[in-house]
């Protein structure tokens, strides 16, 4: 990468030796490449670019380029490099005091290096000074662990300056534990009611503001205001941090049960680390009840659903009595697991407590089943449900859609005998485009406005648009979303773009994805469908152009991953089969196992692997997808499955490609066996050379 930005930076010290009257506009091009090394980390490098100008351009020039440096010195703790950058200023710059906000970047690089006392000398030597200069001060104290220092310089500029909320948090952080200390920070801002005062003028407080705040509150002794301002921010949907978190513990209220569990709610709601959550359900010691472990299991229960199915387990060996509302969190985390076991058991225990009548678990249980690829214990469990509600049918009617069994979604809307809603028609939409079943789905969207009063919404337009799109119909999908009476949303055009991918339509997909990206620019979803297509296309250079693009952007590809229960865990595989400890044994089976195959007629498609490279790399390349891998280690382990049938069970994180569903459909065939695959957007059922989509997802 930095041969070619090398190659842009080499014309500039040869531009600063011309006339002067061109040194503004070279010193702001010098300024941009700067920052963009800084940013890049590349310090080193943007400190020789910079040293390389001769005659170094004057200070008028270049202080916002000295800032920049100086900011990234402080950033990354670089005392020796930021020594000699202040020397060059000082040795080519006879007057750099003029520039108070460069001087005030010195004296932060040297407070955040840890070179205090030189850093309080130049703050000393200052002619002016402003709350930037003292809050540098203040944070280089409390970061190194001078608490008596920062103290006293805070005092100090209380006699100027009104502190900055970055300011007061470094202040209190430096008391630490030390009570006395923080009250007497909150004395000198004339006490907790006046730094209440400061807090509320400030028109948009930040998650530093709400943090210091909540510690005045802590210090001051005032933990059930502290507690009241929590409560504030969860209400008002404000992400607070771990610093938010030890701070309401410091209050003491986390000895209260009630607490602790709505924190490990709120914190967990709001997309806090789980092993955060964990840390608070502990600090119960022993009394935690039926709701705190309801509430952690909920935590863990959608990023890590076996170690809530362990939490879960641990819960029983503590003899508690799990209620309706704990089952139905453990269902939930059945379904993120690739066997219905866990499922069957969780189901096992509702029964033995007196539940089985009850029809919000018989929900959670059919989509728990019919995420765990078993579409038969679904109907089961919906066949013996004595009383059903909306939520039934339309859980019903998604096990249909995601198992692609159009008809029978469509034959179980017929016989459903409650009010749909606007979810009944999403999963009837869903059904019949994983079908391929246009006709109906057509007429379906049509007429549920007239026929159920049900307007449709943007995720209708979506699944209209993945329908007509699977079909080959991509103009009439475009009109359809040209003629939508609200703005479409990245879905909508995702699902255009993956109609336009299976087809070929490349000026569509263009459109498509110029959209994808201005709505969702971190999704990389429109950069690799569109990579595909040109790609299949045989436009490899655009496909690359594509690629790059990603990576100036920063857009990161989601990396494909599998899992497999084999025993009693799970196991994970990424492409590549990195992190395996049994990967060469997988490879020298898949070797084995692709030479079986290719005398079945297997052909590698070999179309979307990269173009610049040897076509038995592309082949490599191809077998050593995760779901391959996984399907292999399966193989290998028949004996330690931990469910019965001749069947295979592997979990996918992204769409499953061309060429894993012809391996898939021959492999069926060749061990007589079943494979269900979930990828993320169906199921997959390959049985004796045929899979249950009719190679239409």
């Amino acid at each position: 990468m930095f041969g070619s930005v090398g190659g842009v930076f080499s014309g500039f010290s040869r531009r600063f030796t011309t006339a002067v009257v061109s040194l503004n506009s070279d010193a702001i091009n010098l300024l941009h490449h700067v920052r963009l090394l800084c940013s890049l980390g590349h310090l080193q490098e943007a400190l020789k670019l910079f040293y390389s100008i001769t005659p170094p351009p004057p200070l008028i020039h270049s202080h916002h380029t000295y800032a920049a440096l100086f900011h990234a010195c402080a950033r990354r703790s670089s005392l020796p490099q930021g020594q000699a950058l202040h020397r060059h200023m000082l040795l080519h710059n006879s007057n750099p005091d003029f520039y108070l906000f460069l001087i005030n970047h010195i004296v932060n690089m040297y407070a955040k290096c840890g070179s205090l006392d030189y850093a309080r000398q130049l703050f000393d030597e200052m002619p002016e000074r402003n709350i930037v200069s003292w809050t540098a001060l203040v944070s280089g104290y409390a970061q190194h662990g001078r608490p008596d220092e920062c103290f006293k310089v805070f005092r100090e500029m209380l006699v100027w300056h009104r502190p900055t909320e970055f300011a007061f948090a470094s202040v209190i952080s430096a008391c630490g534990g030390d009570g006395d200390c923080g009250r007497q920070v909150h004395a000198s801002c004339g006490g907790a009611d006046e730094a209440w005062s400061v807090y509320e003028s400030m028109e948009f407080p930040n998650l530093v503001s709400w943090n210091s705040m909540i510690a005045g509150f802590q210090v001051c002794g005032y933990g059930n205001r502290a507690l009241e301002l929590f409560s504030q921010m969860h209400f008002s949907g404000i992400r607070f941090d771990r610093a938010t978190l030890c701070l309401i513990i410091k209050t003491g209220f986390i000895s209260e049960i009630e607490v602790a569990t709505a924190l490990v709610k709120a914190y967990s709601s709001l997309g806090g680390e789980v092993s955060d959550c964990y840390k608070i359900f502990l600090e119960l010691d022993g009394r935690q009840d039926v709701v705190s472990w309801t509430a952690i299991i909920a935590a863990y229960a959608e990023q890590y659903p076996e170690e809530a199915i362990l939490l879960f387990r641990q819960f029983l060996r503590e003899c508690l009595a799990p209620d309706r509302h704990m089952f139905s969190i453990v269902l939930k985390a059945c379904a993120g697991l690739a066997t219905e076991r866990h499922a069957l058991a969780v189901q096992s225990h509702v029964l033995k407590v007196g539940f089985e009548d009850d029809t919000v678990l018989a929900n959670a249980l059919i989509h728990a089943c019919a995420r765990c690829g078993s579409i038969a214990l679904s109907k089961q469990a919906f066949d013996t449900m004595i009383s059903r509600d909306t939520v039934s049918w339309n859980s019903m009617l998604k096990a249909y859609a995601m198992h692609g069994q159009g008809k029978e979604a469509l034959q179980l809307f017929s016989q459903m005998d409650v009010q749909p809603d606007g979810a009944t028609f999403v999963a009837l939409l869903s059904a019949c485009s994983h079908a391929g079943m246009v006709e109906e789905g057509t007429k379906i969207f049509e007429t549920m406005s007239n026929n159920h009063g049900i307007v449709p919404q943007l995720d209708h337009y979506a699944c209209m648009a993945d329908m007509l799109g699977r079909a080959g119909q991509i103009s009439e999908a475009k009109e359809l979303i040209d003629k939508m009476p609200m703005e479409p949303d990245s879905v909508v055009w995702s699902a255009l773009l993956g109609g336009c991918r299976k087809h070929g339509e490349t000026k569509l997909a263009k459109l498509a994805a110029a959209k994808l990206k201005e709505l969702d620019p971190n999704n990389s979803l429109g950069y690799v469908l569109m990579s595909n297509i040109f790609s299949t296309d045989g436009r490899f250079n655009e496909a690359g152009l594509i690629r790059k693009e990603m990576e100036g952007k920063t857009v990161r590809k989601e990396p494909g991953l599998s899992w497999i229960e084999i025993g009693n865990h799970v196991h994970e595989f990424a492409s590549g089969g990195q992190q395996r400890p049994e990967r060469e044994a997988i490879f020298s089976e898949l070797e084995k196992l692709v030479r079986r195959l290719k005398d079945f007629g297997y052909v590698p498609q070999m179309s979307l692997a990269l173009h610049d490279i040897e076509d038995e790399q592309k082949e490599e390349q191809l077998y050593y997808h995760s779901e391959k891998l996984a399907l292999v280690f399966a193989l290998m382990n028949l004996g330690n499955r931990c469910y019965s049938g001749n069947i295979i069970k592997i979990m996918k994180n992204i769409r499953i490609c061309v060429d894993c569903h012809n391996f898939m459909k021959l492999v069926s065939e060749l061990v007589d066996m079943e494979i269900v695959v979930r990828d993320s957007n169906r199921f997959h059922h390959f049985k004796a050379k045929v899979c249950s989509c009719n190679d239409y997802w």
